[in-house]
């Protein structure tokens, strides 16, 4: 079996439009990880939000990787051990909050088990929140009251809006990762933090090379691991970047088990 890793984006990807996982979806990698290989969930999602996914999945059963935050924390599902965490300073945070607030740009940060933001709110901090099953937190001030460690922030906004943002932020802090995963919401992490990044790291773990690997995403945040997989595999709802840097263009959506589809492809070869 060439391709032991298994990389899935979950929204848009592994999840369908109703952030369900189909039965199909559920044999296929039940039936990947008996024939040898290993599932890493690889979201922007913080590690709460992904674990109801690894427990559909029965990850506490077959095992697998937890890659939360676009791969600031990589976790064993199985033995809930840390392998890698990048957390963004005190300092940084400070001053992405108030660049945040001069943008006019709601913020988010994240506790193990909340989101603290200053606009409760703002619709797409809803659908963050919704999205992870996580409450939100409103407080006055962002950055005297993220008191704990976080491995990024999402900054929310209308995704003409964010285009502007994006560029600003990257302008602004040259040393740290920024970058969309969906339209509407914009990623910042520490620096060099994407998700090739860590799937690096889990596979050096693992004694494997890139070639061993195969990505499935759709969003702008999966593009790194589109490239750095052995085969990169696009939904065909994916972002036009994403399918003209992938090696396989699925004619399927995530609506349409579009993951279970490629892994009989590839990793099962049916």
């Amino acid at each position: 079996m060439q391709y032991k890793i298994i990389a899935l984006d979950i929204d848009g990807t592994l999840a369908n439009s109703q952030k369900e996982i189909s039965q199909k979806n559920i044999d296929t990698l039940a039936e990947a990880v008996r024939q040898g290989a290993q599932i890493a969930l690889v979201s922007g999602r913080p590690t709460f939000g992904i674990e109801p996914t690894a427990k559909t999945l029965g990850m506490d059963k077959i095992g697998g990787y937890i890659l939360s935050f676009n791969g600031a924390k990589i976790i064993n599902y199985v033995t809930q051990e840390v392998l890698y965490q990048n957390v963004l300073s005190a300092q940084e945070v400070a001053a992405i909050c108030e660049q945040a607030a001069l943008l006019d740009v709601p913020a988010i940060t994240y506790s193990n088990e909340a989101l603290y933001t200053t606009s409760a709110q703002s619709i797409y901090v809803q659908k963050e929140a919704t999205i992870n099953k996580m409450p939100v937190v409103e407080v006055s001030n962002l950055a005297q009251s993220t008191t704990f460690q976080t491995p990024k922030c999402l900054l929310v906004d209308d995704p003409e809006k964010l285009v502007k943002v994006e560029a600003l932020m990257k302008e602004k802090f040259p040393n740290l990762s920024i970058y969309r995963s969906e339209p509407y919401f914009l990623e910042i992490m520490p620096q060099g933090i994407d998700k090739a990044f860590s799937l690096g790291i889990l596979l050096e773990q693992q004694g494997l090379t890139a070639q061993n690997l195969l990505s499935c995403g759709d969003g702008f945040n999966d593009l790194s691991m589109i490239q750095y997989a052995g085969m990169g595999v696009a939904m065909q709802n994916a972002q036009e970047v994403v399918k003209a840097a992938a090696n396989y263009v699925s004619p399927y959506t995530n609506d349409e088990d579009a993951v279970a589809l490629a892994i009989e492809k590839f990793v099962l070869n049916r």
